[in-house]
C-alpha cells in the first residue's frame, strides 16, 4: 500500500506584483485591504506572510479560497 503522507501539494507564495496581477486590481487597494486604519480595511482579506526581513507574500490558496468566499452565484 503506499504511503500518501506526503501527497500535499506545495504551497506557493505569490509576491505583491503577482497578487495585483492575480486580482485585477491596483497595489492601493490591497494596500487599503489591509490597513485598519483605511476606511477601505476588509479584515477578510488573507493575511500577508513574512518572507524576510522586509518582503512579504500571500499563500495563493489562501487567496484563492478567499475569492471563492466572496463569489456568490447569480
Amino acid at each position: 500500500m503506499p504511503d500518501n503522507t506526503n501527497t500535499a501539494l506545495p504551497l506557493k507564495v505569490l509576491r505583491l506584483k503577482d497578487v495585483v496581477k492575480k486580482m485585477g486590481i491596483s497595489r492601493s487597494t490591497i494596500y487599503d485591504w489591509i490597513n485598519p486604519k483605511s476606511p477601505r480595511y476588509d479584515p477578510t482579506f488573507p493575511r500577508q506572510i513574512p518572507l524576510g526581513k522586509k518582503s512579504v507574500g500571500w499563500l495563493e490558496s489562501t487567496l484563492n479560497e478567499w475569492l471563492m468566499q466572496r463569489h456568490t452565484p447569480v
